[in-house]
């Protein structure tokens, strides 16, 4: 059963778990479940996504429950209108805050594509610097950080922490595979470390504003109470 954060009788935002897949792609196996069609099993109605997360990326997941409603809130991610706030802990110390702003080249199946703006703000929330020995160093050090992404690219802010060297853990594709695999083997954290926190918009029928809260998962919290680091839960 999904946990369903939110729900009117057009909208509705669930908590997705890291792993889930948002709808079946060609690359996922034949009978895995994916969140399209769990939600719409659970509400026994179509459902349509209104934005995308990343497989490994958990948290706040936005449907529309018909093609207008659709359109409407799909505007709003187009104007960069939506508030949206991403939770993360990075490979270093970071600066205290930051904006990356480096265009976003498609993946290889559309390398044909121009690369695309993207612009992604952050914010150190904290940091630690660990005796355990990754690479050529003696210690290793993380920062938890705040994201907001000003616009919504694919991979966009796994590309742009790659960008400036400051790796999301946990990511197999853009990550560094020595400081996932120090997480998973000492810490015992074998997922991507990326959440969807928050999201806020204008309300497209009542015109109010909303914002929807999805609490860090309980692998990521884990992380966090081992580092001391009570901001993240």
């Amino acid at each position: 059963m999904l946990d369903i954060l939110f729900e009117d009788q057009h909208y509705v935002a669930i908590h997705k778990p890291n792993g889930l897949l948002v709808h079946r792609t060609r690359i996922a196996e034949e009978k895995k479940a994916f969140a399209l069609q769990l939600l719409r099993d659970q509400l026994g109605q179509r459902v349509y996504p209104v934005h995308r997360l990343d497989r490994g990326t958990s948290g706040i997941l936005l449907f529309a429950k018909d093609p207008e409603a659709l359109a409407l809130l799909s505007t709003q991610f187009e104007s960069k209108q939506v508030h949206k706030v991403y939770l993360a802990i990075v490979r270093g110390y970071t600066p205290a805050s930051g904006i990356i702003d480096s265009p976003i080249r498609p993946d290889k199946d559309h390398a044909h594509k121009e690369a695309q703006e993207a612009l992604t703000k952050y914010k150190q929330l904290a940091i630690i610097e660990l005796p355990i020995p990754v690479g050529r160093y003696q210690t290793a050090r993380y920062s938890l950080v705040e994201v907001y992404p000003e616009t919504g690219r694919m991979h966009q802010i796994r590309k742009h922490f790659a960008h400036i060297r400051h790796y999301i853990i946990g990511d197999k594709k853009h990550g560094d595979w020595r400081h996932n695999k120090m997480f998973l083997e000492e810490l015992d954290s074998p997922t991507m470390l990326l959440h969807s926190a928050e999201l806020g918009f204008e309300h497209p029928y009542t015109l109010q504003p909303v914002k929807i809260k999805a609490a860090i998962p309980d692998q990521m919290k884990a992380v966090c109470e081992r580092f001391n680091w009570p901001v993240c839960f």
